[in-house]
């Protein structure tokens, strides 16, 4: 067995040996630089005196420490010097000659010299010769700027072609078109042999500015979302070779702002089927591009935030423009149309998911929640007053369903979501008309709710939650809470009932209408008691601490208004069964207590929390 001294003794010659060579490298820098100073007397610097063979210095020499902090200014100014000198100088120099040509061809147009073909012709061989030239610069090593001349030149050549049409009139506008495609062909196909993403940028600005600059005024669709959607079919299929996800953006931006630009020009309705075809068209194939950027097994934070803005953005830009178009059609059906093609792209990423590419799962759910979103959104699009209540109650309660089945996290988290603005729309703006009690829509609704949280809190118990507590006991005081409310409306609607035999009685009484005030509010608090001794019966039979605090919470609550508020205008008959039962209640409660049938004094480990 090797001698652990022996191995300390070799890392640190070889640690010796590393600083040498570093003295020395540094001593080179030092002449080349011009500095001129002592060298050191001996490599036991670095080791001081008096130190065993086995003690490495923990920090660098002092005299290395200050000499890195000395040359590296001035070795930065020497690279920006050369910086200055090869490329900067270059550039301003070319610019210059530019500046001054372009001059120099101005004087030249505005003098006469040149004719309109010239122009044209000296444009074409301008933009030619910038690429040419370019070629040369970036097999020279100087690809960036090569890159800002080859985009000068393409340039060039979509202006020259369209001062021929529009300026001139020399060339007729279908082969203005054919040389502005085959203009941005060549600077796809240069894009696509350099790997240039730059490259591919400019030919997709000079393809969708093509039907721009050669617009005659006429409203052509047919031929203008044609020549779009093959411009994005020949994006889908660079993406094939190339996964650049800021062309796949540019692309979808690009089609959005011809799409509007025609719409507000020249949409009417007898277009409609048509703009629809084309419409759905754009869709079909930028949701292609998810498929495609699936199968990118190892995407970069960058390209993966791109890949998934890209979907919802197609989503809602569809959405917004069939309500454009459709706005005295129900707009309900056309979000249920997305979200069951969003909802089907979602089962093609869960087959490509099981070939192991990486972002198929998060594709999966996007395209998942996408569908959940409209399908959420159709509601109320095609529902009415306490139906939107119980179409999103429905909605949990499946996607609650789909979670237990599929034991999908994700899909609980979308319950949960939709439950609440169900819940919120359920308090706060639905107005139900009772007329008989128990047996209503209004309290079918609340139990509906009520069943939906109970499924939620057995299901945190049974999926893999980060915060399995804290969901279970926000769906649990949900639960209870709503319970409540609801008694209490049945309990109000009751006595308002009576309230209104009340005001329509010929011999009305104000003492009559005192007692119904005086037995509505006791009603509240016998029902309050009644629902907190059965929540505590409950936490003990479950052994729940949590729900028997609840209960705890209620009865206290319930014991305060009984002695502060109801008792103080009752008859002594009522006032007497009041107290009686409300002490029966607590008295039973303690002494379940008092026994500790719980073992509440026992291990800790018999109690839920």
């Amino acid at each position: 067995m090797a001698d652990p001294q022996d191995e300390l003794r070799d890392e640190l010659t070889k640690v010796r040996a590393e600083l040498t060579a570093l003295r020395e490298r540094l001593s080179r820098l030092e002449q080349d630089q011009g500095l001129h100073s002592q060298p050191q007397a001996s490599e036991q610097r670095f080791a001081p005196a008096g130190a065993s063979e086995t003690e490495i210095p923990s920090q660098p020499p002092r005299r290395l420490q200050l000499l890195n902090r000395a040359e590296s200014p001035r070795l930065s100014r020497g690279q920006l010097e050369g910086q200055i000198g090869k490329f900067w100088l270059n550039r301003i120099g070319i610019i210059a000659i530019l500046t001054g040509a372009s001059y120099f061809i101005s004087y030249a147009f505005d003098a006469g010299w040149i004719g309109p073909k010239a122009k044209i012709a000296a444009g074409l061989l301008a933009g030619i010769g910038l690429i040419l030239w370019s070629e040369r610069l970036r097999a020279r090593g100087h690809v960036p700027f090569s890159y800002t001349l080859k985009a000068l030149g393409i340039g060039t050549l979509y202006l020259s072609v369209w001062g021929a049409f529009q300026s001139y009139h020399l060339i007729p506008v279908g082969l203005a078109f054919a040389a502005m495609v085959l203009i941005s062909g060549v600077t796809v196909w240069l894009s696509l042999m350099q790997d240039s993403e730059v490259l591919a940028f400019f030919a997709l600005i000079g393809g969708f500015s093509t039907p721009l600059l050669l617009s005659t005024g006429q409203n052509r669709e047919a031929i203008l979302f044609s020549y779009v959607c093959i411009l994005d079919i020949s994006i889908l299929a660079i993406v094939v070779f190339k996964r650049w996800p800021r062309l796949q953006l540019s692309g979808f931006f690009g089609t959005a702002a011809i799409y509007v630009a025609w719409f507000s020009e020249y949409y009417s309705k007898d277009q409609r089927a048509l703009t629809t075809a084309f419409l759905l068209a754009f869709a079909a194939v930028f949701a292609a591009f998810a498929l495609l950027n699936s199968r990118n097994n190892e995407p970069s934070q960058a390209r993966s935030s791109i890949f998934f803005s890209l979907q919802p953005l197609n989503a809602t830009a569809v959405f917004l423009a069939l309500r454009a178009m459709y706005d005295d059609a129900p707009l309900g059906w056309f979000a249920l149309g997305l979200g069951a093609f969003a909802l089907a792209l979602s089962a093609q990423f869960e087959r490509i998911r099981r070939r192991d590419a990486q972002i198929a799962r998060s594709m999966k759910l996007l395209h998942a929640a996408i569908a959940i979103a409209f399908f959420t959104l159709a509601i109320p699009l095609e529902l009415s007053s306490s139906w939107i209540t119980l179409g999103w109650l429905i909605e949990s309660a499946v996607l609650l369903y789909i979670a237990r089945w599929k034991r999908i996290v994700f899909a609980l988290y979308f319950a949960a979501a939709i439950l609440g603005l169900g819940i919120v729309r359920l308090l706060v703006i639905d107005d139900f008309h009772v007329r008989t009690l128990i047996f209503n829509a209004r309290f079918g609704e609340y139990l509906f709710a009520i069943a939906i949280l109970a499924g939620i809190i057995l299901l945190c118990e049974r999926l893999p939650l980060t915060r399995q507590n804290s969901w279970k006991g926000v769906a649990g005081i949900l639960l209870n809470l709503l319970a409540v409310i609801a008694l209490s409306l049945e309990v109000s609607s009751y006595f308002a009932v009576q309230l209104s035999a009340w005001r329509h009685s010929t011999h009305s009484r104000a003492e009559a209408l005192q007692q119904i005030e005086f037995a509505r509010h006791l009603s509240y608090s016998v029902v309050w008691l009644a629902y907190g001794a059965g929540l505590m019966m409950f936490g003990f039979w479950r052994r729940s601490a949590f729900a028997r605090w609840q209960a705890l919470v209620l009865i206290a609550f319930t014991v305060a208004k009984v002695f502060l508020f109801d008792t103080s205008g009752l008859q002594q008959g009522y006032r007497i069964v009041s107290f009686i039962a409300l002490g029966v209640v607590l008295m039973g409660i303690s002494y379940i207590y008092h026994r500790d049938w719980l073992r509440l004094a026992g291990p800790p480990h018999l109690e839920e929390s």
